[in-house]
């Protein structure tokens, strides 16, 4: 994944499907700060006059809602939030963590990069009111995620889901098209659609400057997950297994199915190769306009299409869930999130750790909406749309089987390098299991 993007799913009968707007939602008028009840901050101290620094991707409205959301921290303990969004955090962090000059507090959007700076020593282990707070409020697989060599370092905020798939509603319904819920069924009606002749299946775009192939690297995760199951899903990301197991050369071939085949892509673009010209924002048009059928793309997606149009069931454009390839293996999705790592260990920057782990930060900041989170403490209710309720609902709903996006737990030299760049190698020509091959000898021997 390229960059975390906020996703909002919305679970049906058997299978999962989308509905946003592609305009943002007014900003809700809650303002936590002004309506905070302080007694449920006492347990976090009094700190005034002491500043926490916090340094994070997150920018422009979603950092306004954040400073928001933590007005009431401020107020009620009397410390100090002092913020910094920047869209070089990756680059940076360890730049300024070995210069001497890191922040009290980061929010990493990929827990690869977190266990880089817990492994070189930089991050502080999160204190037992912070584990405490993960145990209450999130499932065993979100602590794991901030977990290190068996030391917890850092506690999930906010989440995000992938791996959608795009159409038009109108289209389906005139060709009399179903939305499939297998693997199986997808194929076959790609195939039906190549048959038909009046429009590709797919269309996809992978091209992102020095990140192109990242769209790709979130379709081999959904194959891998879906057909191999969670427990191998694990076991390729942590490198228990290789990059070039066959189970994952399976799974890539699997994915080739549609991504390398010119019949099934690239509607309104040309062949497969033009997939790597093709910018992601704008892979997804030609579902409007009538040349491809289906577009798979996370549910940030829905920003990307023209203004003025309508994403619903009965709308322009609508997304189901990739389904599942071995049925056996229940609701299995992908999504990603941000972890919270402290560089210091001092009584204020613990405790606004604490609070970014708690029920009452999850909630007040989906006030403001815009953001689901897989709290377990927040309540569905104070969603803002009926799709963000529905997000969460998902998120903690006990048989959903989620798994971060995999390009960000693997070490950087893979996830956000090799992984991409052997993508672009495979849409190019290369077999998937020379490119396999390349990508496990990328990965670090240390």
């Amino acid at each position: 994944m390229k960059n975390r993007k906020y996703l909002l799913p919305v679970a049906v009968t058997g299978i999962v499907a989308l509905s946003l707007s592609a305009c943002s939602p007014e900003e809700a008028a809650t303002d936590p700060a002004a309506t905070a009840d302080c007694s449920k901050y006492e347990s976090y101290g009094k700190h005034d006059g002491k500043t926490v620094s916090v340094y994070s991707t997150i920018v422009d409205t979603e950092a306004t809602n954040l400073e928001k959301t933590w007005a009431a921290f401020e107020k009620c303990t009397g410390a100090t939030v002092k913020y910094e969004g920047s869209k070089e955090f990756e680059t940076q962090i360890g730049v300024r963590a070995k210069a001497g000059n890191a922040p009290d507090i980061a929010i990493f959007p990929q827990p690869g990069l977190m266990a880089d700076q817990a492994r070189a020593g930089n991050l502080k282990p999160a204190p037992q009111a912070v584990s405490d707070a993960v145990d209450e409020n999130w499932s065993a697989d979100w602590k794991k995620y901030g977990t290190v060599d068996g030391v917890f370092y850092t506690a999930p905020m906010l989440a995000n889901v992938k791996g959608y798939v795009w159409y038009a509603p109108k289209t389906f319904e005139d060709k009399g098209w179903e939305v499939p819920k297998t693997w199986d069924e997808m194929l076959e009606l790609s195939k039906k659609i190549a048959d038909e002749g009046s429009m590709k299946p797919w269309c996809a775009g992978f091209e992102s400057g020095e990140a192109t192939g990242w769209p790709g690297t979130d379709w081999v995760e959904d194959v891998v997950l879906r057909s191999q199951g969670p427990e191998v899903y694990d076991q390729w990301v942590s490198h228990e297994i290789p990059f070039n197991d066959p189970r994952i050369v399976e799974a890539m071939d699997k994915t080739g199915e549609i991504l390398l085949d010119d019949k099934m892509v690239n509607g309104g673009f040309g062949d497969v190769r033009s997939i790597l010209t093709t910018g992601f924002a704008q892979a997804g048009q030609p579902v409007l306009d009538g040349q491809c059928a289906m577009h798979h793309q996370a549910n940030f997606q829905a920003s990307n299409w023209p203004e003025g149009t309508i994403v619903a069931e009965d709308g322009d454009v609508w997304a189901f869930m990739t389904p599942p390839v071995d049925e056996s293996k229940g609701l299995t999705i992908t999504g990603g999130g941000e972890m919270v790592g402290a560089y210091k260990d001092t009584p204020e920057v613990q405790a606004f750790q604490a609070y970014l782990a708690s029920a009452e930060f999850a909630n007040d900041r989906v006030k403001l909406g815009g953001v689901v989170s897989a709290n377990k403490g927040l309540d569905p209710a104070n969603a803002q749309t009926e799709l963000d309720k529905l997000s969460i609902e998902l998120l903690q709903d006990e048989e959903t089987v989620f798994r971060f996006d995999g390009s960000d737990l693997m070490p950087g030299a893979v996830g956000s390098n090799s992984f991409w760049k052997g993508i672009v190698a495979w849409i190019n020509g290369t077999p998937s299991k020379e490119v396999a091959d390349s990508i496990e000898s990328s990965w670090p021997k240390s």
